[in-house]
């Protein structure tokens, strides 16, 4: 009987080396192989597969003669089918052949163990072994393989796959492949050789792939990828190029993995050449439209500059655009090279081919599922049958991505018409979430703890209206806000508007460590109405009228005093408020309208890289109403892309207001204190809310009198700090956006570094007070803490009624009226200014008032400067902000913050 080890040891036999074989001692003829008919095929063992099918792999047939060859080629043949663990053939002898076959397992199920980093649904879709199917090792080892490549694939060379089996009964088996992950291989050195004009170092600084080292901990370039080696390559033959080495190339790239199978070193050879330096460059146009020698005019090399094929590579898509602007959708460009080994210069001629004029024939929007077709297509600045241009083609991209209803980089492409001078342009789009769901929260010494939140939909049913609610609630600030914009009113390039606010305001101090005490509220509610038109592509004139009424209220209880006597505190007293504030109670209606014209050439609303924008806005409020004033605001900023992902922005601001009202009296601004300018954190990083401008602080006095300690008090909590606005500011910010690797972009990570300078000013200094009575001894002499400073106690107000009659208070060791106040120094009348009976010796009624000194600050248009970093994150919690800025320069009175976060999603 021949079996499946028979055949094997046969082979073994044959592959014997020659000298353990026995030297021949007869005739060199050797006898053939004899001869047998196959007079039965039988196949035994089977269970899933038909016989006929194991015999179909075999060429035994019966009736045909057979021989020992034949045989073990039939055993081959059925291992080769991958159905089959073992088989053996008997009755060689007889003729009467019976196959034994055992077949291979059925998987039951696969299981991976130990594989951390890369999860089951990442590698069982590459594994080609299922439940249900047929057991083979062949399958089984190809499936290692593939398991290894994928890990290569992530850095880990060296990583290993054990496969293990496990029989169950009815010929089934568990596959497992145990994983043995290993360490993520890092690049530990980057070798060149041949390089002599340029340092490892700054040739290092080229590759996208780093060295390892401590400080790139978080940095995924580290690791060693096949990919990013050819990439490099590429990477160093365009730094060559672009200094002048025509001739440069990399001679070999190797990549060595080091024994312990950690680390990999990689070494280039290069050979740098000679350096050239562009010779003639000329232009020829096949374009009658083009005059050659204007173009070649503005051409950014010249000759005898060092050579740079960056440069060229930017010309040609110059000229490109240049002939797309023309309407030569399909002008082709190609730069011509002539290089002069002798003097090492490099002649260039670019050539653009004829072309024909090219026309619109159709646009196409596909992918919008829940845009209406005209949101897209209002946006786009060509349209069927206008002649090509590439820069209104790029200007719709720009206006199609500033909507934010797509999803980032969006393209329209461009593709052959009907005919030469036909183009089809393709907007696919890929809509992302434009509901934005918003909750920020915050912390400050002033307010404590902020909470904000809004919800608004960029593109209410499609439409591309705006639908927008927001509230926000702290100890300093609450406010609920609805609106509502069509953009295209009518179908037509006409914006309208409106939106419903309430603002609660409340300002307050601290008297006692953190407890607080509200000073003065202001409430508005009202609601605006606003349009806008476009003047130009890039110019707008918007309008809108504003109608609000404000009240501005204090405590009663706290900042009011009785005047008459009669236990109801009715007047605003400046001792208690200060007169600043006695000033501001009152309600008021203004109603406002301003215009506004701005210019937009930003390549995207959402985040810009590039462009500018600039508007000027004049209000007036005096349409009626019980304010009058007018109030002009500037605000401009630029965009640019400076290389490599980094994007540097420059804004300013500033605005004024003028009060048209008659002067309101000494120390009283004639602006009032709910129409001013206010300036802090969110606009400017590193200060508080309203942290900014003129102010005045209530600092009382803490110590015993009677033991001569009495002091100013150094407690910021303690004090009285009331923001008044100005009418006058101006702002301004730099900020550079950093690029980060791939990794953190993956997370949507944009860091930022920031510096801000503004002011906030021009009041007219408010009358202050100061309340407290100097302490004298028995004999009136004055009394003097330690340090000098006279010693002071609270201040007494004695209290009169409405017609300036004093008040006194009936003794409370009185036999009638104890307690009462009345106008009698002696005795008592149950009305004031009536007739005294009695004989009760009176006292003067009285209020006191603790001692303080109040002081205005702030009132500087000296710059505050701030410094800081942030960072946007889109985290898996929505988009998140945080915000690390130090103020580095202020002014006395000054509110700065360190850190804030602001944290939403989109749904």
């Amino acid at each position: 009987m021949l079996s499946g080890v028979g055949v094997a040891q046969a082979q073994d036999a044959q592959n014997a080396p020659a000298e353990s074989l026995p030297a021949p001692t007869a005739s060199p003829l050797v006898s053939p192989p004899q001869e047998h008919v196959v007079k039965s095929l039988k196949v035994e063992g089977s269970q899933r597969i038909e016989p006929a099918t194991v015999l179909s792999y075999t060429k035994l047939r019966v009736g045909e003669t057979y021989t020992t060859e034949t045989v073990d080629q039939a055993i081959k043949d059925l291992l080769a089918s991958d159905f089959l663990a073992d088989v053996s053939i008997e009755g060689v002898e007889t003729g009467n052949l019976i196959i034994h076959v055992k077949e291979n397992p059925v998987i039951n199920r696969i299981v991976l163990e130990g594989n951390k980093h890369l999860k089951d649904d990442k590698i069982k879709p590459e594994i080609k072994l299922a439940p249900r199917q047929i057991f083979t090792r062949t399958a089984v080892r190809a499936d290692v393989a593939r398991i290894i490549e994928l890990y290569r694939r992530q850095g880990r060379f060296g990583a290993t796959v054990d496969p293990q089996m496990v029989s169950l009964d009815q010929n089934r088996v568990d596959v497992i492949f145990e994983i043995h992950e290993g360490g993520k291989s890092k690049v530990r050195a980057i070798n060149i050789i041949g390089n002599e004009k340029f340092s490892d170092s700054e040739l290092r600084s080229q590759m996208a792939t780093k060295q390892s080292k401590w400080f790139r901990v978080f940095s995924s370039n580290t690791s060693y990828d096949q990919d990013r080696l050819s990439y490099d390559q590429q990477k160093l033959r365009q730094f060559y190029l672009t200094q002048g080495y025509a001739d440069f190339r990399v001679t070999s790239a190797v990549a060595e993995l080091t024994p312990d199978k950690e680390d990999f070193i990689i070494t280039y050879v290069v050979e740098e050449g000679d350096r050239y330096k562009f010779g003639p460059v000329t232009v020829h146009s096949g374009i009658r439209d083009f005059d050659e020698k204007k173009l070649q005019k503005f051409l950014p090399m010249k000759e005898g500059d060092w050579y740079n094929a960056k440069m060229v590579e930017d010309t040609v898509d110059q000229l490109t655009q240049t002939a797309g602007t023309f309407g030569y959708a399909f002008a082709d460009v190609r730069p011509e090279f002539t290089p002069n080994r002798d003097d090492h210069t490099m002649a260039v001629e670019f050539n653009i081919n004829q072309a024909k004029r090219t026309y619109v024939e159709r646009v196409n929007i596909t992918g919008n599922t829940q845009t209406k077709d005209k949101v897209v297509r209002r946006e786009m600045r060509l349209a069927e049958g206008d002649a090509f241009n590439s820069l209104l083609l790029k200007r719709s991209e720009d206006r199609i991505n500033s909507l934010g209803y797509f999803q980032d980089k969006f393209e329209i492409k461009q593709s052959q018409g009907s005919d030469d001078d036909r183009i089809v342009l393709d907007a696919n789009v890929e809509e992302k979430p434009t509901g934005e769901l918003s909750l920020s929260a915050g912390f400050s010494s002033l307010e404590r703890f902020i909470l904000q939140g809004s919800i608004q939909q960029n593109n209410f049913r499609g439409m591309g209206q705006t639908a927008r609610a927001q509230v926000s609630w702290s100890s300093y600030a609450k406010s609920a806000e609805l609106g509502f914009t069509e953009p295209y009113l009518f179908d037509r390039p006409i914006a309208l508007g409106g939106t419903l606010f309430r603002r609660d305001y409340n300002s307050f101090s601290y008297i006692n460590g953190d407890e607080r005490n509200t000073t003065y509220s202001q409430v508005s509610t009202g609601f605006q109405i606003f349009t806008g038109v476009p003047l130009t592509e890039y110019w707008t004139l918007s309008g809108n009228y504003t109608l609000s009424e404000t009240d501005v209220t204090l405590s009663k209880s706290t900042y009011y005093k009785d005047t008459d006597g009669d236990g109801v505190k009715d007047t605003c007293d400046p001792v208690l408020a200060g007169r600043y504030l006695c000033d501001a109670i009152g309600n008021r209606l203004t109603s406002m309208v301003g215009a506004q014209i701005r210019y937009n050439s930003l390549n995207s609303r959402l985040r810009p890289t590039k462009g500018e924008t600039f508007s000027v806005g004049l209000d007036f409020a005096g349409v009626g109403g019980d304010t009058q004033f007018l109030r002009a605001t500037a605000k401009a900023a630029k965009y640019w892309s400076v290389g490599s992902g980094f994007i540097f922005s420059l804004s300013a601001e500033g605005g004024a207001i003028k009060s048209l009202e008659s002067d309101r009296g000494e120390g009283v601004d004639e602006v009032r204190i709910t129409d001013r300018f206010y300036l802090g954190q969110q606009q400017f990083r590193g200060f508080d809310i309203r942290g900014i401008g003129p102010r005045v602080q209530r600092v009382y006095y803490t110590g015993d009198p009677e033991a001569g300690t009495q002091l100013l008090s150094t407690d910021k909590d303690s004090r009285v700090d009331d923001a008044l606005g100005g009418k006058y500011y101006y702002l301004g910010k730099a900020e550079l956006e950093i690029p980060l690797g791939s990794g953190a972009r993956e997370l949507g990570l944009r860091p930022s570094i920031f510096a801000q300078v503004g002011a906030l000013f021009g009041l007219k200094k408010p009358l202050l007070n100061t309340a407290f009575d100097q302490a004298t001894d028995s004999n009136g002499n004055l009394l003097y803490n330690d340090d000098g400073s006279p010693t002071l106690l609270p201040r007494t107000t004695a209290v009169t009624d409405s017609s300036g009659r004093q008040i006194y208070v009936v003794p409370s060791t009185a036999s009638e009226n104890a307690g009462a106040t009345t106008t009698c120094s002696t005795g008592y009348s149950s009305t004031y200014g009536g007739t005294c009976s009695g004989t009760s010796v009176n006292t003067i009624y009285t209020t006191s008032t603790s001692p303080y000194y109040e002081q205005y600050l702030g009132d500087s248009a000296l710059p505050r400067i701030s410094i800081g970093i942030g960072v946007d994150w889109n985290s898996p919690f929505g988009p998140l902000r945080l915000d690390l800025a130090k103020a580095i320069y202020t002014q006395p009175g000054d509110d700065p913050k360190l850190f804030t976060f602001n944290v939403g999603t989109q749904f």
